[in-house]
């Protein structure tokens, strides 16, 4: 297979003499004294050529001015097609864009808030996949094997009561405002015995609960299954405005005691 032969950009004539109708396509936006020197031209195609000028601008330090010309073939008159900012090596940019869900920390989650879940995320799996099975191994640690004492019913009863009249339990703001209940979730991980019927803890970093008991009738924002994630875009190039920025004045000490009203009101006087 032949590779396509590139072909050099030859820079037209007509549009390279173009300077002074590119900088006056400058001069319709911004002040004249913002424009610096020409600093050349590059070709872009068949009598398409982009001009570069300096940016005096205070506020794009570092950026330049590019004006495209072109002509029409055949035509003996250049016209403009586009005027914009392009930054330069020391320009000032913005910092790399990251998507939210890398830049989201544990304890951001707030009242309300919802932590969509993606379909791949690897710390859930389908529920029919759990194969593990430890009854037996808990049942005997429930009976006090290897322990002095136990938890006695009274002692579950009231740790029951407490955990679920707490902040774990159905009746704070944070549960209300939930999608659903922690039961449902795939970061629910209910205890054994007795108290996995109504309670489990938390295994997700970003929730509130993490590492906590929660009632199985509690909820938070980052429901395993609040929502999936959608399908996050690389952004382009930023988009600037070029023209709305205010320009700082300095001004004096002697300006600023002017404008103020040094005349003091006289005290009143007794009759």
């Amino acid at each position: 297979m032949t590779r396509p032969r590139t072909r050099a950009v030859v820079v037209d004539p007509a549009c390279a003499a173009a300077v002074d109708l590119a900088r006056s396509a400058i001069e319709e936006n911004v002040r004249p004294e913002e424009i610096g020197d020409h600093l050349g031209v590059e070709g872009e195609d068949d009598r398409v050529v982009t001009h570069y000028f300096t940016c005096l601008d205070r506020a794009y330090r570092g950026w330049r001015w590019a004006v495209t010309v072109v002509r029409a073939s055949r035509a003996r008159k250049v016209t403009v097609s586009e005027v914009v900012l392009l930054p330069g090596a020391g320009a000032l940019l913005p910092p790399e864009w990251v998507p939210w869900s890398e830049r989201l920390l544990p304890g951001d989650l707030g009242v309300g808030d919802l932590l969509p879940t993606s379909d791949d995320d690897v710390r859930l799996a389908p529920g029919f996949t759990q194969t593990e099975d430890d009854v037996d191994r808990q049942m005997i640690f429930e009976y006090g094997l290897g322990r002095a004492r136990v938890l006695s019913p009274i002692g579950r009863d009231r740790a029951v009561r407490r955990w679920h009249a707490g902040e774990s339990g159905p009746h704070t703001p944070l549960a209300h405002a939930a999608p659903a209940q922690c039961s449902t979730c795939g970061f629910y991980w209910p205890l054994a015995g007795a108290l996995g019927i109504g309670f489990g803890a938390c295994t997700n970093e970003y929730a509130p609960d993490d590492g906590r008991v929660v009632a199985a009738d509690h909820g938070c924002g980052a429901h395993s299954e609040a929502a999936v994630l959608p399908h996050q875009v690389e952004p382009t190039s930023p988009i600037l405005d070029d023209l709305a920025y205010d320009i700082a004045v300095e001004t004096s000490e002697t300006d600023l005691a002017g404008s103020v009203d040094d005349t003091a009101a006289e005290p009143l006087g007794h009759s």
